[in-house]
Formats: structure tokens, C-alpha cells, sequence
């Protein structure tokens, strides 16, 4: 198999009651499609560093910086085998450090309650990611890495040893 690979990476702003989530307008990818609140492609210096590659989209979409944010970590990593390419996704979350209002370069933002989460039309990969997120990964600090499959994203701890 010669697939391709495609780095991306996505930042989920999260607060007690719900995710700051792009609803994508004009994407190839993600049309018409809820999304993290800022994200994209790894630029080449990128490659070994998706907190760099997270942190140059939330400033270019969103204007923010780290030092607006806290807690911004990297919580999942999915790889999904489509179109002959291996997509891996990088996953970070964080809070914002003040409450502020925000608009994105990419689409309009939307402050979804947790409930309403599963009744989004997302990516697949960032759909299993999220359901997990809120039904499991908010109440930890684990890494967590996903195979998506047709049947759905099997999620395992990721564990240093």
C-alpha cells in the first residue's frame, strides 16, 4: 500500500457546560460540517510538533494565543484509512482564560451544550473522538488513541512504558 499521509490537528475550547465548535463553511474536507473551534494541516516544520501546528491555527482562526488559554493538552490521536490516505488527527483541549467573544476565519462558532453534542453532523474520526471526550475522556487527564473504522473509532489508553 503507497498511502499518503495527512497530518491535522484541532483545539476543542471547552467550558462546564458545553465545546466551542466551527460550524465549517467552504472546506473541502469538513463542509457543512461542525468541527474543533480552530484547527488544520501540519506545515512541513510541523511535523514533530502538532502542539505548534494547534497553536499557529488557534492564532490565525481564532486570534488567540496559549496565554489566553489553560489546560490546553493533547487528549486524543485518531488515524482513519480513507481515500488513500492515512489521516491523523491530533486532538487538543483547553479553557479559555477569560470569557471573551470570539469569531473564526473559517466559519461561524457555536457554544454546544454537552447534550447536544451527539445530534452534530461531524467528520467521523472528530464524531467518535467527541462522543468519547464527553461521555468518558472530560472526567480524566488520559492520551487516548483511536483506529476509526466503518463500525466506529476503537479508543485504548495511551500508556508510556
Amino acid at each position: 500500500m503507497d498511502a499518503k499521509l495527512r497530518n491535522m490537528t484541532s483545539v476543542y475550547l471547552v467550558d462546564d457546560s458545553g465545546i466551542l465548535c466551527l460550524y465549517r463553511i467552504g472546506s473541502r474536507v469538513a463542509n457543512h460540517k461542525y468541527v474543533g473551534s480552530a484547527g488544520g494541516h501540519f506545515e512541513k516544520d510541523e511535523l514533530n510538533d502538532p502542539k505548534k501546528c494547534v497553536l499557529r491555527e488557534m492564532q490565525e482562526e481564532l486570534g488567540l494565543t496559549e496565554t489566553d488559554v489553560e489546560g490546553l493538552t493533547l487528549r486524543y490521536i485518531t488515524h482513519r484509512l480513507t481515500g488513500g490516505e492515512i489521516r491523523q488527527n491530533y486532538y487538543f483541549f483547553a479553557r479559555l482564560k477569560e470569557s471573551r467573544p470570539l469569531s473564526s476565519t473559517e466559519g461561524a462558532l457555536r457554544w454546544v451544550p454537552y447534550e447536544e453534542i451527539p445530534s452534530l453532523e461531524m467528520p467521523i474520526s472528530a464524531k467518535h473522538m467527541i462522543l468519547h471526550y464527553v461521555n468518558e475522556g472530560r472526567y480524566t487527564d488520559k492520551l487516548y488513541a483511536g483506529i476509526t473504522e466503518e463500525q466506529g473509532t476503537h479508543f485504548v489508553e495511551m500508556q508510556e512504558f
